[in-house]
C-alpha cells in the first residue's frame, strides 16, 4: 500500500510542476523541443519508476529539477560521443547545409533570439542559474541544490551573470 501511495504522491508532484519542467527542460536543451521532450519523459520515467533518489522526505521542485537536469547531461554526453564517432566515420566529407534559420520575421521571435544569443554567451553555470531565478521563480537557494553548488557559489554566479547580460545589453544598445 505504501508503494502505491509513493507513486500517487510522484505523480502529483509531476503534474503539479509539468510546465516548469518542462521550461526547465528546454534550457537545460538549449530550446531545442524535440530534446527536451526526450530527456523530461526519460526523467519522468526515472522519477515513477523509483530509480531517482530522493535524500529528503517528500518530492520537491528543486529535486525534480536536478533530476531533470541530470538526464540532460547524460544525453549531452551521448550526443557528443556518437558526433565524434560520425565526425570520424565522415571525415574528409562536406558537411550538409543546415538551410534557415528557424527563428524569423516577429519582432517577439527576434527579441527572444537576441536573448538566448546572449544567455549562450554566458557561462553553462551562469545561464541555467539565471533561468531557474528568472524563468522558474526559484531563490538563488533552490536553484542551489538544482545545481548541486554552494549557495555562496550560486550568488556569485547570478551577480556575475546578471552583470555580464547588462553589459552585453549596454553594447547592443549603445554600439
Amino acid at each position: 500500500m505504501k508503494s502505491a501511495q509513493a507513486e500517487q504522491t510522484r505523480e502529483q508532484a509531476l503534474e503539479e510542476h509539468h510546465l516548469s519542467c518542462f521550461a526547465w527542460a528546454l534550457a537545460c536543451c538549449r530550446w531545442d523541443r524535440d530534446e527536451a521532450q526526450d530527456v523530461l519523459q526519460t526523467a519522468y520515467l526515472r522519477i515513477l519508476e523509483g530509480r531517482a533518489r530522493l535524500n529528503g522526505s517528500e518530492i520537491s521542485r528543486p529535486w525534480i529539477f536536478g533530476v531533470v537536469r541530470t538526464v540532460a547531461l547524460e544525453q549531452k554526453r551521448r550526443r557528443m560521443i556518437r558526433t565524434l564517432a560520425l565526425q570520424k566515420m565522415w571525415r574528409g566529407k562536406p558537411a550538409p547545409d543546415p538551410g534557415p534559420a528557424a527563428f524569423q520575421h516577429s519582432a517577439d521571435q527576434e527579441a527572444q533570439r537576441r536573448l538566448r544569443g546572449m544567455l549562450a554567451r554566458l557561462s553553462s553555470r551562469q545561464r541555467e542559474l539565471l533561468h531557474l531565478v528568472f524563468y522558474q521563480d526559484m531563490t538563488i537557494e533552490q536553484a542551489a541544490e538544482v545545481l548541486c553548488i554552494s549557495v555562496g557559489s550560486a550568488r556569485v554566479h547570478y551577480e556575475r551573470g546578471k552583470a555580464r547580460l547588462r553589459e552585453m545589453l549596454t553594447q547592443e544598445e549603445h554600439p
